[in-house]
């Protein structure tokens, strides 16, 4: 079972000028439905509010088949929200997430995580709060099977330094580390892929899928790497792609796949995400994936 941890939020994606489109958002709760929509088995760790939002999230994720059996609902805090805008230089978010309920997430909150085969949490996951950053180390000191942690850096929720010093201890634990180009460019200092390849593996992740956007991914494992063209699709809204990455390459790792055959899936399906408005709605199932392929 793949299991994520993070904070999950109600999506108002703009379609045109004054008009949004409800869905839902949150890096780890797409990368979650992602690998379910691949045919993993999942399950997700959260808080959300006794609100509205809430109850569509937790309706969401059994639609989708994740295991909503661990996730609290806290009375005294709401579900987080966020809207997307689009313009001439790509997609602009505003939150409306400070005093969240999953920001309220503590250690005590995590479940045994023994049966988990991946535990999974992001950048993001960390940044929310003090006590959500806590939780995140500690899910990952516990796991019994493999650790992914995808960078996913918001310098609006913390300050370089401080993200610098905790992605970088997340990182140091993770056996599958997923950083975008940009966050890593960020977060080292180095300009190319390669180097910032060498980065990841000097903080001691043991796999990294260095995401390109549009130019595809780099895989490397210490050893070999290799570098995933990107598919040329019709995008219209990148929101969520490098999360589906996420899902889709845990799915496959989790079905025997190879890190190479497991990238170039997850790649594809990334490519795919782009094609509809919203986080969620387009994340594709592995049929749609493999016609692409």
């Amino acid at each position: 079972m793949i299991v994520s941890l993070g904070e999950p939020m109600i999506e108002f994606n703009q379609v045109e000028a004054r008009k949004y489109l409800q869905g839902f958002g949150g890096d780890t709760s797409n990368m979650i439905i992602a690998a379910a929509r691949s045919g993993a088995r999942t399950a997700y760790l959260t808080r959300v509010g006794d609100d509205e939002f809430g109850r569509m999230l937790l309706e969401l994720w059994q639609r989708e088949s994740v295991d909503t059996s661990h996730v609290i609902i806290d009375r005294n805090a709401p579900t987080a929200a966020y809207f997307v805008t689009h313009g001439p230089n790509g997609h602009a978010f505003s939150y409306l997430r400070a005093g969240s309920a999953a920001s309220r997430l503590q250690p005590t909150d995590l479940p045994d995580l023994e049966k988990a085969a991946f535990v999974h949490a992001s950048g993001i996951s960390m940044a929310i709060s003090q006590s959500a950053c806590d939780t995140v180390l500690a899910a990952f000191e516990r796991a019994k099977g493999k650790i992914s942690f995808d960078s996913n850096l918001r310098l609006k929720l913390w300050p370089l330094a401080r993200a610098r010093e905790m992605i970088g201890k997340a990182a140091a634990m993770a056996d599958y580390f997923f950083p975008s180009l940009e966050d890593a460019q960020q977060l080292s200092g180095e300009k190319s892929p390669d180097a910032n390849v060498d980065w990841a593996h000097r903080l001691g992740a043991k796999t990294v899928f260095l995401k390109l956007g549009p130019d595809g991914v780099v895989v490397s494992d210490g050893k070999t790497r290799q570098h995933i063209p990107g598919l040329k699709v019709k995008a219209v809204d990148a929101t969520g792609a490098g999360d589906c990455f996420c899902g889709a390459a845990l799915a496959r790792l989790a079905a025997g796949d190879t890190i190479g055959e497991a990238a170039r899936y997850a790649n594809a399906a990334a490519a795919l995400a782009t094609t509809g408005f919203g986080a969620v709605d387009p994340l594709p199932r592995e049929a749609e994936v493999r016609r692409l392929i």
